[in-house]
């Protein structure tokens, strides 16, 4: 990780999928540069160890209900009276060739990427139209735009954060509010399991997968002050994948 270089003084920064992984990162990032950081997983164990760790409150919930949404929506402005940054991390994965893929299976992977993308940013948006400031980061994918065998589901949700990051970008811009999302490849439980011999093919020049911390680093800049008039990318932070 590098030298911390933005100041979130005074700036309350919700993370959400943030138990491990980039999530993780992204929060002990923002807590560095001296935010309130509210971390938010459904996996209550994990979430409680990780922000002990960070220094951050760790709130439960859902992505995928809109009532555990509200909660932590209310929980944060009662803490803080604010809201500044979003960045919509959570996700999970129900791989399967199509054919053998179930409703279900479809259901949740939908209703948690590109649901809780969503009805994260439609709960912040009252906040960030009173305070006339707001800054929302998506995690979309690669394979959002060029598929990937047994990832029907995961394909569909990411291709729709990008739809979902351009429209509201187009949508919250008149109340000083950015959307942008990156295209990470980052070392994570989710790439865990990739075969050695098909790392090449999936990392680009750069022949690694990224730390989490460098997905960090890009998200912090599009959740920056200085970061104001760039809304609506999609910012491959990818060792050169995509090109």
């Amino acid at each position: 990780m590098g030298n911390i270089t933005y100041d979130f003084t005074g700036k309350s920064v919700i993370v959400t999928g943030a138990a491990r992984g980039i999530g993780q990162a992204l929060a002990r990032h923002f807590a560095d540069a001296k935010a309130t950081v509210f971390m938010v997983d459904f996996d209550k164990d994990e979430l409680d160890k990780s922000a002990r760790e960070v220094g951050a409150v760790g709130i439960p919930a859902d992505v995928s209900s809109t009532n555990d949404v509200e909660k932590v929506i209310s929980t944060v402005i009662a803490e803080t009276g604010r809201i500044d940054v979003l960045v919509n991390n959570a996700g999970i994965l129900r791989d399967k060739v199509l054919w053998k893929l179930t409703d279900d299976d479809w259901d949740q992977v939908l209703n948690v990427h590109a649901g809780g993308t969503f009805r994260f940013t439609r709960a912040c948006v009252p906040h960030f139209r009173k305070q006339e400031f707001g800054r929302v980061v998506n995690i979309t994918s690669y394979t959002g735009l060029h598929g990937n065998r047994g990832q029907a589901n995961y394909a569909t949700a990411k291709a729709g954060i990008i739809g979902f990051t351009k429209t509201a970008a187009k949508e919250l811009a008149a109340f000083g509010v950015t959307v942008n999302a990156i295209s990470p490849n980052a070392a994570t439980r989710m790439t865990a399991s990739i075969p050695e011999e098909k790392i090449a093919e999936l990392t680009g020049p750069i022949s690694r997968f990224a730390d989490p911390s460098e997905m960090a680093d890009a998200i912090c800049f599009l959740a920056s002050e200085e970061a104001g008039y760039i809304t609506g990318v999609v910012l491959p932070v990818d060792g050169g994948v995509s090109i």
